[in-house]
């Protein structure tokens, strides 16, 4: 009787294990294994002119994708988005099917996917690609005042959708490329866009707007189109809030973009369905016959509001509306598909304005006729934006109000950038190639860590206001032409700071790629001091000569099991520094308790995109879990000021 009262309790437990979606993937990387497996599946090899053409709704989904490869570390993501980029950007970096002279400002939105791949992987053919895409909005026909006209067929007119599909990319790449006049004209878009299409009693923003009022959909006073199409103010909103990432707060336009974020977000705001939590697809006709709830639109502005606070563009009162959002976007419109699958429902196919051989009028009746269907990936994209927004602000924040800083002046090494002029590189938080820490600093971010860079001397004044202080692979003569080496000031200002409850984070590298000898008198204050050897050392892809298996029960890797960690500098630890983490008699790890403070030690700098992004290791060697693990560890050293 005992054994059946225990079997039937373990199914019990299992059945609710399933219910509640426990070790299952999350909804945003569910959907986006379900774009992978059914969507744009022609694209892989486009066989001749007539097969599937260059289309911005692929570029919403792979904005997704990208979304979840940095929040999973799961290098298939990123394979997805180069795979398919890869189908229509040849080795020179032409783009298969894309017609520059057709000024269709949609073209122009694959460029971010365009300047992720160039920023990870260095290949010059997407940096091309993407030029040509900017220098189609360099020629881009205009309006009067300066807005970009929305096709060339459409002339006069601009579309709330065209400022998603042009600024954040045109941002982006003025940042990549020093296009500094680019800012005044990128912030223009947003003012000349809500000037002349805003509503002033509701707020609202009308799809389109067409200065010569010569458009039959166009309003012959104002040249506003008749109606608040909620994916076009969606677009808008994802527009306002992706820009803002790229553009300076120094900038005189920044305080305007906020602003119209603002204004355009309240609007959105109070025409959230109170019942359902989404939004209608003509947002200000809820009991209208026809009218109905829209995936895509709610699921922007669920995006919009949640990277609004995430970020401080918004204020903190707009994280209920993105939490009621985001219920009613699981209630209303997800539907399981299989296995850690789901499916999208309830997204209108298209809408636009004007065009042949259907004129669409822009008319209520007009909106409402067109397709709705599941698994639209315009709808599909912007949902996984919204869920992965929701899914990082639902994270523990432990480490909300620390700092983290990584150290720009023992590690000070310069290469030459894309415009051809000198930029630091190597362990920075803002790179996102092989070398850089931008993912370790987003595992930060989303512990609720601030980020900043020293690029001066460590001081106990100038570190005051870092709670974790990473200094990363000194450099060598070879390396920089006139290192900062360690020395006894430094160590002293360093373990003072230490001492009043610094954590500090030593992430050195092998004899011949990291200055070890001088560099020794701050750990040897800890009781660790770095060997001059190189073990571990890797031929090829034999991935296993840098594996280490991690013991059960390490109080710092908590999760990950196998690492690899290549060419390390072995430690002797002497107290008060004790082993962390030894391999085959050899100190790999070595931690030691300072005072009020905690010093992590490691002989290699193993925690940089090319080892936790996925894209290179087995999937059987942690390195992005074990990044998380010591996250949270080092958040944890912190002292306490209560």
């Amino acid at each position: 009787m005992k054994k059946i009262i225990h079997k039937i309790s373990f199914l019990l437990v299992l059945t609710i294990i399933s219910l509640s979606g426990f070790a299952q993937k999350k909804l945003s990387e569910q959907l986006t294994l379900t774009a992978m497996e059914t969507l744009f599946q022609d694209t892989t090899v486009l066989k001749d002119a007539k097969g599937p053409k260059w289309s911005y709704d692929m570029g919403v989904v792979l904005e997704g994708a990208a979304q979840v490869w940095r929040n999973t570390g799961n290098g298939d993501y990123f394979k997805y988005i180069q795979n398919s980029m890869d189908a229509y950007v040849d080795k020179t970096g032409n783009i298969r099917t894309y017609k520059a002279e057709d000024f269709n400002i949609d073209n122009v939105k694959n460029g971010r996917s365009l300047l992720l791949l160039y920023k990870v992987t260095g290949q010059p053919k997407y940096l091309s690609a993407a030029t040509q895409l900017y220098n189609q909005l360099k020629n881009q026909p205009r309006t009067k005042e300066g807005g970009f006209w929305h096709k060339k067929i459409y002339p006069n007119q601009m579309w709330l959708d065209g400022l998603y599909m042009a600024e954040p990319f045109y941002t982006e790449y003025a940042i990549l490329m020093k296009k500094d006049s680019a800012f005044d004209d990128i912030a223009n878009q947003f003012i000349l866009m809500e000037k002349n299409s805003r509503d002033a009693k509701t707020g609202l923003l009308y799809h389109g707007y067409d200065e010569s009022r010569l458009e039959k959909w166009a309003d012959k006073t104002t040249g506003k189109s008749p109606n608040f199409w909620g994916r076009a103010m969606g677009w808008y909103i994802m527009a306002l809030v992706d820009v803002l990432d790229n553009f300076s707060k120094n900038h005189p336009k920044y305080k305007d973009l906020t602003a119209i974020l603002n204004r355009t977000a309240n609007a959105a705001m109070k025409y959230q369905d109170a019942k359902s939590g989404v939004w209608y697809d003509i947002l200000d006709m809820p009991t209208k016959k026809g009218n109905y709830l829209e995936s895509s639109a709610s699921s922007m502005f669920v995006y919009g509001f949640a990277k609004g606070v995430r970020k401080g563009y918004l204020p903190q009162s707009f994280a209920k509306a993105a939490n009621k959002g985001y219920a009613g976007l699981k209630k209303e419109f997800i539907e399981s598909a299989g296995d850690e699958r789901v499916n999208l429902t309830k997204t209108v196919s298209v809408s636009g304005l004007g065009g042949k051989p259907k004129y669409r009028d822009g008319s209520f009746e007009y909106y409402i006729s067109e397709k709705v269907i599941t698994n639209d990936p315009k709808g599909v994209g912007a949902f996984i934006c919204a869920a992965s927004e929701m899914e990082l602000a639902a994270l523990p924040k432990p480490g909300k109000d620390l700092t983290v800083t990584v150290d720009n002046f023992f590690n000070n090494e310069y290469m030459t950038g894309p415009t051809g002029d000198k930029i630091p590189f190597h362990y920075l938080w803002n790179e996102d190639d092989n070398n850089g820490f931008s993912l370790l600093g987003k595992v930060f971010n989303d512990a609720g860590v601030k980020t900043s860079t020293l690029a001066d001397a460590p001081t106990l004044s100038n570190l005051k206001g870092s709670n974790i202080y990473i200094i990363v692979d000194p450099d060598t003569e070879k390396e920089t032409a006139k290192p900062n080496f360690m020395n006894a000031t430094h160590a002293k200002q360093i373990s003072e700071w230490v001492k009043a409850g610094g954590v500090l984070v030593l992430l050195l590298n092998d004899v011949g790629n990291c200055e070890i000898t001088k560099f020794n008198i701050l750990p040897e204050t800890f009781g660790i001091h770095f060997n001059e050897d190189s073990r571990n050392k890797v031929q090829g892809l034999n991935f296993e000569q840098g594996a280490i298996t991690i013991p059960q029960g390490n109080t710092i890797f908590k999760t990950s099991k196998k690492v690899y960690i290549k060419e390390i500098s072995t430690i002797v630890a002497k107290a008060p520094a004790t082993s962390a983490l030894t391999d085959k008699n050899d100190v790999i790890i070595a931690t030691a308790k300072y005072r009020k403070g905690t010093v992590f030690a490691v002989g290699d700098p193993w925690f940089y995109n090319e080892y936790i992004d996925g894209r290179k290791l087995p999937k059987d060697l942690e390195n992005y879990k074990a990044t998380n693990d010591l996250v949270n560890w080092l958040i944890k050293q912190v002292p306490s000021k209560k």
